[in-house]
């Protein structure tokens, strides 16, 4: 569940929330099982006035995408469970037009870079025995990485959607490995890897 980590807050306007209130709200959001655009923080605000009753929800999402819906019924837990309904089709639509813009016929925002190969002298360096402190260790962290193989489109969703700084993959088209970085906003750049990494 992508979403379920989110931060979710529920206040009334003219109402006191109640516990089955709230946790009927958090629930219908945490049940939401869409990966994109990623939920960062939820805000339900409900406001009780005689028979009219109204929910209202903003999700504040990754890549500054906020998306905004709101209903009235007289049943307030119907009205955030159609609230809830409005947000999950909004997200569907946000999803769909990402998926759209980088389909293969427009990808010209992709570049190809020269591989450059370095031998592993370029990482020495001469040391000055005369300077006041050694130099400061560098540390390194190490991780396991799931090589998928998939389509670039694939991998600039799965970049937008996992907020990695780059995704390593096998190119499906060309049995290649590459990896496909952001440069700004909907820029990406591509690397393609040695043949001798093929294997």
């Amino acid at each position: 569940m992508p979403n379920a980590e989110m931060n979710i807050t529920v206040t009334g306007r003219h109402v006191e929330v109640t516990e089955a209130i709230r946790d009927f709200a958090t629930k219908k959001l945490q049940a939401i099982h869409i990966d994109y655009p990623k939920i960062v923080e939820a805000r339900v605000v409900v406001d009780v006035q005689k028979d009219r009753q109204t929910a209202e929800i903003v999700l504040f999402c990754a890549d500054h995408i906020t998306i905004q819906a709101s209903t009235t019924d007289p049943d307030l837990y119907a009205a955030i469970d159609e609230t809830v309904t409005k947000i999950m089709r909004r997200m569907r639509k946000h999803k769909t037009r990402l998926m759209k813009h980088f389909r293969p016929h427009r990808s010209k925002s992709i570049r190809k870079l020269d591989e450059k190969v370095y031998e592993e002298e370029v990482l020495d360096y001469e040391v000055d025995i005369d300077a006041p402190e050694d130099p400061k260790p560098v540390r390194i962290s190490r991780e396991g990485y799931d090589l998928r193989t998939m389509y670039k489109e694939d991998a600039i969703m799965e970049l937008e959607i996992s907020g990695k700084p780059f995704v390593l993959y096998r190119n499906a088209r060309r049995n290649v490995l590459q990896i496909v970085y952001r440069l700004r906003p909907g820029e990406y750049s591509i690397i393609e890897l040695g043949n001798e990494l093929k294997a």
